[in-house]
């Protein structure tokens, strides 16, 4: 593609080289049908290396790019980039938002559909009521005139006339939405010509709707056809219901939107979610009262299989959790044990035993059947105002997730979780089955859409990414920092392995402890300390308390993540202790002075609970030795293929995101420190499997430098003493 066919989105004097460089990929793949595995380190320049060759390739060929993250902080950017381009190269940009956060008047989805077809039917009645009218006034006319034709002709439209006043006189007395019925009744031209006239936020449509007494969201839906750009969250790209919607108020067929994922690391995460599926023991109690009420012979087969279910649910829970350990259960969800080795899980079984009917499939139909019908009825009712609220129907929902969990709970894909917390009556159960192939949400995305572009900053291993996601033949690369290396180290500290096993031992603590004393000390500013957990944070917090001048704050969990980063960046001389798998990992910057060293201390695995054994197990089958899933094929029979996709990758990726909190700008500087032997090169050649340094990227892998831990504050002087960074004499060693 010729620089010239895409400068006019850039809105800068010119890229930078990596930058053009991935904008040239970008586009080639984009001409190609091709999705996009894009990494690129802080500063690369991503999201303008994604956008302006979409919206090149979208101006071209009839498309809408749809950029999309889920961090707040990044839809601020993408709002800042879209205007910037739109001052360079007139676009229609569209920022929308859920229902939820634009309402006006706070009502759920259900009440909003009813709502608005209300309105839309007051509307019609209205406008049949005026057509009447007229007609009534010009039969009335020539009656006078002695058309007797006309008088017999206008009584038949008065009665149809009172018919249709009292029709909307019954449908005003309903619910009615003020703010639709005035988008319906109002001349919109100029909200679209404001709209248009900029890049909006989801605020600004907000207030200037409720200033005109208008619904922003609906007037958002209807205008967004054909735009150029839309920012969205990711589930309006990753829930299969919202994204049809979606693309149908773009006017789009899946075929002519290109999706730009930022932060795609977390794509996995979030297409889990959303394949997770859940049910509580109090929705499970509301179908079966819902059923005590039905008029209908279904209820019975229902009540057998739904009955059976909250009977398996409350045994299981209560066998599971033992004497004493009730009273210890708080307000979190904890899951239970009870996965079996030799066969269905320990709910499943207790269904099975507590099951009396003539077939749980058939009494499981009948339930669906019939939820499905009193479901409709419920509808009704709320649209005839019959009802204030739009009454769920607890019987399907409960009957869907039974069929759903005899179907999935042995699949391998989905993994049972009988979990339990503490409500207002109680201790009281879920059932869950835990999504643990993400792929079955994303591929069918992938496989629909023009192309997609996925940029993170740590999103390799690619073939990894591919696998997981399902991701076919896609384009890849990958953009080191662009900054100055002379203005950074990156060292590998040679203290002991912080193995679970190893965090009592005292020599450990020791040893741990004045290493990340040294290195408060010869940090010039502020030092940024990551763990493998809160735990573990509190610890060396413990330790280090009143043996430094650092003001030293301790992360927590519950504890809002801005207001501990200013309270913590407002410092001069501070030191922050959190976890690696809190808040404050990513989204979230250090700038400048904000911290100056940044440490991983140990190599931070998550605990290995049941559903991370699931996901493990489940990434084995799939892209393991003997699996057919890999759509790379490049892990060649990798018997260790579970371990690497579910715990030692993402974990590596945490810890790169960790280290990119510092250095945000080329006129940073700063120190990254990996604090535990696995780290080292050493531990590469004596270690085996225990070794972490070559899980990371070969041109990161090669800034590592090993230190021993006496030598660190030695080579933080150095480094900060030749960045002129001391404020005053540098420490003394």
């Amino acid at each position: 593609m010729a620089e010239s066919t895409h400068a006019r989105f850039f809105p800068y004097d010119s890229p930078y080289e990596n930058q053009r460089e991935a904008i040239a990929g970008v586009y080639d793949a984009l001409e190609n049908d091709r999705d996009v595995l894009f990494e690129g380190a802080c500063g690369t320049g991503k999201t303008l290396a994604a956008l302006v060759p979409a919206l090149a390739f979208a101006r071209e060929t009839d498309k809408t790019v749809a950029i999309t993250t889920n961090v707040h902080q990044q839809t601020r950017q993408f709002i800042e980039e879209a205007r910037a381009i739109r001052g360079e190269e007139p676009i229609r940009a569209a920022v929308f938002r859920g229902k939820a956060s634009m309402c006006h008047i706070d009502v759920g989805y259900e009440e909003c559909e009813v709502l608005r077809d209300a309105t839309k039917d007051v509307i019609d009645l209205e406008e049949d009521k005026r057509e009447l009218e007229e007609r009534q006034g010009d039969l009335l006319e020539r009656a006078q005139a002695g058309d007797d034709s006309a008088t017999e002709a206008r009584g038949a439209v008065m009665d149809e006339l009172q018919t249709v006043e009292a029709d909307l006189e019954d449908l005003q007395e309903r619910s009615v939405c003020e703010h639709y019925y005035g988008n319906l009744t109002t001349d919109t031209d100029d909200f679209y010509q404001w709209l248009y006239g900029g890049v909006r936020t989801p605020e600004e449509i907000y207030d200037y709707a409720e200033r005109e007494g208008l619904c922003g969201y609906e007037l958002l839906k209807d205008g967004m056809e054909g735009v150029d750009l839309v920012v969205c969250n990711y589930h309006h790209l990753l829930d299969p219901v919202i994204r049809e919607a979606f693309f149908r108020w773009l006017g789009r067929d899946p075929k002519d939107v290109i999706p730009v994922f930022d932060e795609a690391h977390n794509v996995e995460r979030t297409a889990r979610e959303h394949a997770t599926r859940t049910l509580t023991e109090t929705t499970l109690d509301s179908a079966l009262a819902e059923l005590e009420e039905a008029d209908d012979s279904r209820a019975s087969q229902a009540r057998n299989a739904i009955g059976a279910f909250r009977e398996a649910l409350l045994a299981t829970y209560d066998e599971e959790l033992g004497l004493g350990a009730r009273e210890r259960v708080g307000e979190d969800w904890k899951d239970l044990s009870i996965s079996n080795p030799e066969g269905r899980d320990d709910l499943t079984l207790a269904f099975l035993s507590a099951y009396e009917g003539q077939g749980i499939d058939l009494d499981t139909d009948a339930a669906l059947s019939l939820g499905t019908a009193l479901d409709r009825q419920y509808d009704r009712a709320y649209r005839d105002g019959e009802t204030d609220v739009r009454r769920d129907c607890q019987t399907l929902q409960a009957a869907a997730f039974i069929e759903t969990w005899l179907a999935d709970g042995a699949s391998g894909t989905h993994f049972p979780v009988l979990s339990v917390r503490r409500g207002p009556e109680g201790v009281y159960g879920r059932a869950e089955l835990y999504a643990c192939i993400p792929r079955a949400v994303t591929q069918d995305l992938f496989e629909e859409v023009h192309s997609t572009v996925l940029m993170s900053a740590t999103l390799r291993p690619f073939d990894v990414t591919a696998d997981v996601l399902g991701l076919e033949d896609p384009a890849t690369m990958a953009f080191d920092l662009s900054f100055s290396e002379e203005r950074r180290r990156t060292y590998a500290i040679e203290t002991p392995a912080l193995f679970a096993s190893a965090r009592e031992d005292p020599a450990t603590q020791e040893t741990i402890a004045d290493t990340l004393r040294d290195v408060i000390e010869f940090t010039p500013g502020n030092s940024l300390l990551f763990f493998p957990s809160y735990s573990e944070a509190e610890r060396y917090h413990r330790l280090l308390e009143g043996t430094t001048d650092s003001t030293l704050h301790l992360d927590e969990p519950g504890v809002r993540a801005e207001g501990m980063r200013l309270e913590f960046t407002d410092s001069e001389d501070a030191t922050l202790f959190t976890s690696l798998w809190g808040t404050l990992t990513e989204g979230v910057s250090f700038d400048g002075d904000d911290a100056r060293t940044v440490a991983v201390v140990g190599v931070p695995y998550p605990y290995l609970d049941d559903r991370l054994r699931a996901v493990e197990n489940a990434y084995g089958e799939a892209f393991g030795d003997g699996g057919s899933g890999g759509s790379s094929g490049s892990n060649g029979g990798d018997d260790d293929a579970g371990w690497r996709y579910a715990v030692e990758i993402p974990t590596i990726r945490k810890t790169r995101q960790a280290l990119g909190r510092v250095l945000r700008s080329p006129e940073d500087f700063g120190a990254r420190l990996l604090l535990d032997e696995r780290y080292t090169e050493r531990a590469t050649r004596e270690m085996g499997k225990y070794a972490v340094r070559d899980t990371f990227p070969p041109e990161e892998r090669t800034e590592i430098v090993d230190v021993a831990p006496d030598k660190l504050k030695f080579a933080l002087l150095n480094f900060y003493g030749d960045m002129d960074a001391y404020d005053g004499p540098p420490p003394i060693p």
